[in-house]
């Protein structure tokens, strides 16, 4: 095998982390997650590492992980997507 070579059966893939992609936090009674009540801004950081508590949705703020990439509602177009850049496993 040359040095800068993959293996044989190497599988090329992707993965996503659902802070970043889920969104629908309000729907099918998914409730809120720890992610869902960051906000974006100057207290993102206070929250995330507890300094700020943050345990519900406050008015003001804007929640980035709320619709994120919308993964929830278009997880069969991102797949797709996935299969037609080659790649071959998926870890979500």
């Amino acid at each position: 095998m040359k040095k800068d070579s993959f293996p044989p059966g190497f599988l090329w893939g992707g993965a996503t982390a659902a802070n970043q992609c889920e969104g629908a936090y309000d729907s099918d009674g998914r409730g809120l997650s720890n992610v869902d009540t960051i906000p974006s801004g100057p207290d993102r950081m206070k929250v995330a590492r507890g300094e700020l508590k943050m345990l519900d949705c406050q008015p003001g703020y804007q929640y980035p992980a709320h619709e994120a990439i919308d993964f929830y509602h278009r997880y069969k177009e991102d797949i797709a997507l996935f299969a037609e850049m080659g790649f071959k496993c998926f870890r979500l």
